[in-house]
């Protein structure tokens, strides 16, 4: 389905569900959502948040004729330790027979993701991210880094503190946004610059997505009010395919 994401054009969840593997996970978005979704009756999300395989969802990419940017599993992580391996190789062979799209995946569970593809070549329009939330989560970095994806990405969102020095080689992208919803956690304007100063100067593309429920002055309200302005400026720079993976 289009999405409101700001960095993809469509979702793509052939698996809903999770559970909370880190501190980024407390409020999860998709968690809210599939419980709306379940109040309302959808039929796919009967099941709740519940991890639930959708194998009639596998063929959807194939009916949409022109090019996509898509998130794979925007309300599940396709690497939870519940999902089999056999239904990972569906999804894979879907993406491999659907070329015209970019498939933009992204784990928290990072050291389920490299083990998968050490024994699996990683299709040539796939994009690998990993999460990275606070320091605790900078290790997950190290498990993305040598994966031979045609972009490898972080996000940082929701970015809950200042994360230092990031060892960004062979990361080509860095999406950053602050947290949404009632107990949103406040992130701070020096730990998104930070961030920005770094990737520029590796010479990689910088998003900034939102400042969400907490405004760049230190201020509760709605996100959309908030906005998306660092700086003084909009970051909604995309990853070049041409010059990457340096």
């Amino acid at each position: 389905m289009a999405s409101k994401i700001e960095w993809t054009d469509i979702t793509w969840n052939p698996i809903t569900g999770c559970t909370k593997h880190s501190s980024g996970c407390l409020h999860c978005y998709a968690e809210v959502m599939a419980r709306r979704l379940k109040s309302m009756r959808l039929g796919k999300y009967s099941n709740g948040f519940e991890l639930t395989l959708h194998p009639e969802d596998l063929n959807t990419p194939y009916i949409w004729k022109k090019p996509h940017n898509v998130f794979v599993c925007s309300m599940s992580d396709l690497f939870h330790e519940d999902v089999p391996d056999d239904f990972i190789e569906k999804v894979m062979l879907t993406i491999n027979n659907t070329p015209l799209h970019q498939y933009q995946i992204l784990t928290k569970r990072a050291e389920r993701m490299k083990e998968y593809f050490m024994k699996r070549i990683v299709p040539s329009n796939v994009w690998l991210g990993v999460t990275v939330e606070n320091k605790a989560a900078k290790y997950r970095i190290d498990y993305l880094r040598d994966l031979p994806a045609k972009v490898r990405f972080l996000s940082c969102e929701p970015l809950l503190e200042d994360l230092g020095v990031i060892n960004l080689t062979k990361i080509d992208w860095v999406i950053v946004g602050g947290e949404s919803g009632r107990n949103a956690r406040p992130m701070q304007e020096s730990w998104a610059i930070s961030i920005r100063d770094q990737v520029e100067a590796h010479n990689s593309a910088f998003f900034f997505k939102q400042w969400g429920t907490w405004g760049s002055d230190g201020k509760k309200r709605s996100k959309y009010k908030n906005g998306k302005v660092l700086g003084g400026k909009v970051y909604h720079e995309m990853p070049s395919l041409v010059n990457i993976n340096k």
